[in-house]
């Protein structure tokens, strides 16, 4: 199943007119295009004339931004044993939008993590009774509803194994952590680092032991954008760079929403980092 991706330019637009705190007077101001134009950028109407002329003043790379709004960028399509994604049905008053959940296990023992419990966990739960695999862990990517609203299902119909979140975003049920806490699990081993920006306590986790580098990133990166930061978008922009994009090219980047993608990918491909 191939997923579309999260963001139109528009949106990447939006997010990080937000982000940098600009008003649509100032943005006018600085991009030559008239509040009417900008509106209608906003709102779809979208041309590769005005995304040049928007880019710069957001901090985006514009060949990225244009081919975004052209609708020529889609992730290649990843896979590795041992990684399953999951794609969970969005809270009530969001029909048609889905919430992604991960599980990664050791192929010979069949022992596994599970990333999030989405909404209704009912695919997560579906999943791992078809493969046959024992959840001995469950990490937590941030505490947003949408990606953890039926934790205690999950954790009840896989034995109550121990869970973790972020030491900055308690929540029940959890035990808090703080960024370079590791796991072991069987073959698999995996390091927890601080990608807050989108939230408070937004973590991203590396996975090692598979035939490639596996991050769970939650909402701190999408395929060809990243999670909205009104509040913290340096702090999410310097995360995502610093903290994600320095993993080897290969790397397997799984967000919260949208498609799978790679760091070599978003290197070249996501307006805001490229």
């Amino acid at each position: 199943m191939v997923l579309h991706l999260e963001d139109n330019a528009e949106d990447v637009v939006a997010k990080a007119q937000s982000g940098l705190g600009l008003t649509d007077e100032q943005l006018s101001e600085k991009s030559g295009l008239s509040k009417e134009r900008l509106t209608e950028v906003k709102n779809g109407e979208t041309d590769e004339a005005a995304l040049r002329a928007l880019a710069p003043h957001l901090n985006l790379n514009a060949d990225a931004l244009v081919d975004l709004g052209a609708g020529k960028y889609q992730p290649a399509e990843v896979q590795t044993e041992g990684l399953l994604a999951i794609t969970t049905p969005y809270p009530e008053g969001y029909e048609g939008m889905t919430v992604n959940a991960y599980i990664i296990y050791d192929p010979q023992t069949r022992d596994a993590i599970a990333f999030d419990s989405g909404a209704d966990a009912t695919p997560i739960l579906e999943a791992i009774r078809q493969h046959e695999l024992n959840v001995r862990l469950i990490l937590l990517t941030h505490s947003h509803g949408d990606h953890i609203k039926d934790l205690p299902r999950l954790q009840k119909e896989t034995g109550n194994p121990p869970t973790y979140i972020s030491c900055h975003e308690p929540i029940d049920g959890a035990a808090a952590i703080d960024a370079g806490a590791s796991f072991t699990l069987g073959s698999l081993g995996v390091l927890s680092l601080d990608t807050a920006g989108h939230s408070a306590g937004g973590m991203t986790f590396v996975v090692q032991g598979l035939k490639s580098t596996v991050a769970v990133v939650g909402d701190s990166l999408f395929a060809g954008s990243m999670g909205g930061a009104p509040s913290a978008w340096e702090q999410a922009l310097r995360n995502n760079r610093e903290k994600i994009l320095t993993l080897p090219p290969e790397s397997i980047l799984c967000p919260g929403h949208g498609p799978m993608t790679t760091v070599a990918e978003e290197r070249e491909h996501n307006p805001c980092l490229a």
